[in-house]
């Protein structure tokens, strides 16, 4: 399974080490899939942590040691109607050849999620969602 990583489960990576989303991390890091994710993921991620926990900078740099950058195409059409905000995360989720695109961020990617026949054929999930189907 190769897992795109959005900026919000990266900030709750960061945020929270004992949580579901260092879970993922930590299990990618150990052979159970690969793990992905953009500069534009991290650069948000990077963003929040600053603005709102600063002190967990170093354990945001410590996860994204751990996980692949990859890039994308900006000539992709998105084919699901997201913000613009989210099309660069979808878009670098299908370039990379992803199974899956973990976020956090229901109000926007929640009437896509489970559906990856609407969404160039990646996965859209939860954390925990993807935990439970495992």
């Amino acid at each position: 399974m190769r897992l795109f990583l959005d900026a919000n489960l990266l900030f709750t990576a960061a945020h929270n080490p004992d949580g579901k989303a260092a879970l993922v991390i930590d299990l990618g890091t150990r052979g159970y899939w690969k793990l992905l994710s953009s500069n534009y993921a991290v650069e948000e991620a990077r963003r929040n942590i600053e603005q709102k926990f600063p002190e967990r900078l170093p354990a945001l740099d410590a996860l994204l040691a751990k996980i692949e950058r990859v890039g994308t195409n900006p000539e992709l059409p998105c084919p699901l109607p997201l913000p613009a905000k989210d099309v660069p995360i979808l878009a670098a989720a299908i370039y990379c050849k992803a199974t899956h695109l973990l976020t956090g961020d229901i109000r926007d990617f929640g009437a896509f999620m489970n559906q990856e026949h609407l969404s160039g054929g990646v996965l859209i999930q939860t954390v925990a969602d993807f935990l439970n189907q495992l």
